[in-house]
């Protein structure tokens, strides 16, 4: 395929080694720093989008008004992802989004699922969530935190949403408390820790390298080939 990389960072620059690796053809490259804008993006089969929360929203809006299929893995700015979801959906437009594109990150959520709803009756258990990521991460707590945290809420009727925490801790208000800190270059760990009186269970995803992050994305934008819609990492893996 003919591939376009929005967001010349580390991601994107491990996203073109990959994708040359597999075949595939750099068609373009999108960032500031190059004085490359978006309409180098133009006649190209798909666009990986890696860039700033303030920046998603119209990168990945371009794409769909021009038709130009677009995966997505640019965190913080979740709060507009419904709305470009359905704006996708009456452009007929192809949209793959996901906060993590890490197969052991997605098992991860999917088991924290699960532990979320077994304790879910077991209020002297008190529930925490910490995650680490590099010094350079814009969003805190991480996309893949958030994600994390809706996952367990979904299968839990004794917490109601999630709270951003200054410190890793516990709390007894129904929400769910996200810690976070920024270390060195940290690609990233998650962990979920439930606390009881006499024993406590601690389940963590640590990441060694971008390469899991890499390998999903382009994996997803080979999948989205072709195909019109919105997607996630379910589809991927159904």
């Amino acid at each position: 395929m003919n591939i376009s990389i929005i967001g010349y960072g580390k991601m994107g620059k491990e996203i073109e080694q990959l994708c040359i690796q597999k075949g595939h053809h750099i068609y373009s490259i999108v960032d500031p720093l190059l004085g490359t804008g978006l309409e180098v993006l133009k006649g190209t089969d798909i666009a990986i989008e890696f860039t700033q929360p303030a920046s998603a929203s119209q990168n990945i809006r371009y794409c769909i008004d021009n038709q130009i299929p677009i995966v997505s893995g640019t965190t913080g700015w979740h709060k507009e992802l419904d709305s470009l979801k359905d704006y996708c959906k009456v452009k007929d437009g192809s949209f793959f989004y996901s906060s993590n594109f890490s197969i052991g990150v997605h098992l991860f959520w999917q088991i924290s699922g699960y532990l979320s709803e077994k304790l879910d009756a077991f209020n002297n258990y008190k529930l925490g969530l910490h995650e680490i990521h590099h010094d350079q991460k814009k969003d805190a707590p991480s996309g893949t935190a958030v994600t994390l945290a809706e996952t367990m809420l979904k299968t839990s009727k004794r917490f109601k949403t999630w709270n951003k925490a200054d410190q890793p801790g516990w709390v007894e208000d129904g929400s769910i408390p996200i810690s976070s800190d920024r270390v060195g270059d940290v690609c990233g760990t998650h962990t979920v820790e439930y606390k009881g009186e006499h024993d406590r269970l601690i389940f963590t995803h640590e990441a060694f390298s971008r390469g899991g992050f890499v390998s999903g994305v382009v994996s997803a934008a080979e999948w989205l080939n072709g195909r019109i819609g919105v997607y996630g990492m379910d589809d991927l893996f159904t």
